[in-house]
């Protein structure tokens, strides 16, 4: 399993509860630009639409600009495969208790390109400062015991 890209962003601002692994609907030239790297997660999130769910604001530039559709959108939105039970299961824990759907990262697994969902609940603000403050006081320690 070869990770691609990760979403940083989404492990500093949302609590992560739950994960679950889903399949992404490319075109051809996108999975080559996937496979080469050309992933950028920050900023996107899944909505379930119509029983199926959406990944919206990941941007996947072209592997060869010259060879592209005149048309291509990079930021398109991309279906993601999942069952039936699976969506349903989303569908209620979204709409009940206001948890978020996040990509947390892109992996390849065998021939397929999957994407690592994860329902998330947003951090407040005070949460994050604890973080930052435990994340330097542990590069301080490591620092001293390195020196």
């Amino acid at each position: 399993m070869k990770v691609i890209g990760k979403n940083k962003r989404a492990y500093f601002d949302y609590k992560i509860l739950e994960t679950l692994e889903a399949g992404i609907v490319l075109k051809g030239f996108e999975v080559k630009s996937v496979k080469s790297g050309r992933i950028n997660l920050g900023g996107s999130y899944a909505v379930l639409k119509k029983n199926e769910v959406w990944l919206i604001g990941v941007d996947i530039p072209p592997y060869q600009p010259k060879n592209t559709p005149k048309d291509y959108d990079s930021q398109r939105t991309r279906k993601l495969l999942l069952t039936e039970k699976e969506i349903k299961e989303l569908i209620g824990k979204t709409k009940k208790s206001g948890l978020t759907l996040l990509p947390l990262r892109v992996y390849i697994k065998g021939p397929f390109i999957k994407v690592e969902l994860g329902l998330g609940k947003h951090k407040k603000q005070a949460d994050k400062r604890e973080v930052i403050k435990k994340r330097d006081s542990d590069r301080d320690i490591r620092r001293t015991l390195k020196g």
